[in-house]
Order: structure tokens, then C-alpha cells, then sequence
């Protein structure tokens, strides 16, 4: 079994989010973080969907070059409305930005996240709509000044105050929106481990072809 595997590997999270690291531990998953730091910028003409994953990349290239026979985590996360992208609030005041643009609107947390063993390396994303229910003034100062959201993105944690009082349905992985989808990260790493399961995923996906020996006689 892959989990054994694991077991076995010297893996590192690439991360210092407090979030990504009980995650990993609650998975079940013995690791140790180490962290580089990298500029966190993008080329402009990105997708949404490609600045997690391209921010993971560099994250994890950076950590494979100081541990290159270890397994590598690395993930980043970002919050998208329409076409305003979201990162981590330099301020209270762009705190308070962020969330009054989210109050009473939806908007969604993509994370990007990157694996890197040996010669193998897998990238991924998930996408997560959250709906938030409209946040008052007061809401929003209280958890600012109370939870200093400075280290997430979009300027929240879904599994604090503010994502319990507030948040009025999701639609996706929550744990995406904490940082991590685990349950996407635990099959990639598994067909990383097992090739041939992904062979079978790509076999059972493929349409029949037609009957060649099929005939219409009138």
C-alpha cells in the first residue's frame, strides 16, 4: 500500500502555514517543513487557475534544490472575484477592503499545489466557490482586530469566527479553502507511487470504440 510508502519518505511541506500543517498531520502523514523565500510574483497574462499553481512550482523547485532525493509539498493559495485576485492583506485597512468586497457576494479559493520526488513532479488545482452572507461594519472590524487575518489570503479562515458566523454556504472542498485539498492530494500522491492506477483511471475514462463489426442489412 502507498501509505507505507510514504511512511518510508522523507517528505517535507514546503510551507509555513499553520493550516497546511495540521492538515498534513491529521492525513495521517509524518513530514517536516522547511521553508525558502521566494517572490511571490506572476506573469501578468496568467489564468486564475495557473498563479497557485505556478507559485506552488516555484516554491517547491526552490526547497528541491537544498533536498533533492526528498518528497516536496508546496501549495499556495489565492481568492478570486471576478476579475480581482486576492493574496495576503498588507494591512488592516486592505483587510477591511478585501472583506467588504466579499461580503454578501461569492467568490472563489483556488489552491495550487505542486509535488516534487526525484525526477517525478505532479500539479495540481481545486477550485472552491464560497458565499458569504453580508458582514457588517462591526463584523468585520471585531475579526480583524481580534484574528488578525494578515497571513490568509482573501483576508479570512473559514475554520475561524468569521468563516462560522458568516460564510452562508460552500459549494467544493472546505479544506481548499483552509489551504490544502487533501483528498486531491492524497490520489495524486498515490498514482506518484502507483503509475499503473493511473493508467487504469485513463483507460476507464476513454470512450468505447464503436462496434467494427456492426451491421445495418436492409
Amino acid at each position: 500500500m502507498f501509505i507505507n510508502h510514504l511512511h518510508n519518505t522523507d517528505i517535507i511541506l514546503a510551507s509555513g502555514s499553520p493550516r497546511r500543517k495540521q492538515l498534513l498531520e491529521d492525513a495521517g502523514i509524518n513530514f517536516r517543513i522547511h521553508t525558502k523565500n521566494v517572490e511571490e510574483n506572476y506573469p501578468v497574462y496568467l489564468q486564475r487557475s495557473e498563479i497557485p499553481l505556478y507559485l506552488s512550482k516555484i516554491k517547491a523547485h526552490a526547497v528541491k534544490a537544498d533536498f533533492p532525493d526528498s518528497l516536496i509539498i508546496a501549495a499556495d493559495t489565492i481568492v478570486v472575484q471576478r476579475r480581482d485576485v486576492f493574496n495576503k492583506p498588507g494591512s488592516a485597512e486592505e483587510a477591511k477592503d478585501m472583506l467588504r468586497k466579499l461580503s454578501n457576494n461569492m467568490h472563489e479559493v483556488i489552491t495550487g499545489v505542486t509535488i516534487c520526488y526525484g525526477e517525478k513532479e505532479r500539479s495540481f488545482y481545486d477550485i472552491t466557490e464560497v458565499f458569504f452572507k453580508p458582514l457588517s461594519e462591526t463584523y468585520i472590524n471585531y475579526y480583524i482586530e481580534n484574528h488578525k487575518p494578515f497571513d490568509k489570503a482573501g483576508a479570512y479562515g473559514i475554520q475561524e469566527w468569521l468563516g462560522m458566523v458568516g460564510i452562508k454556504k460552500i459549494q467544493g472542498d472546505f479544506y481548499n479553502v483552509m489551504g490544502l485539498p487533501v483528498s486531491k492530494l492524497i490520489d495524486e500522491l498515490e498514482k506518484m507511487f502507483n503509475p499503473e492506477l493511473e493508467l487504469n483511471q485513463i483507460n476507464s475514462n476513454r470512450p468505447e470504440e464503436p462496434n467494427k463489426y456492426l451491421y445495418f442489412g436492409i
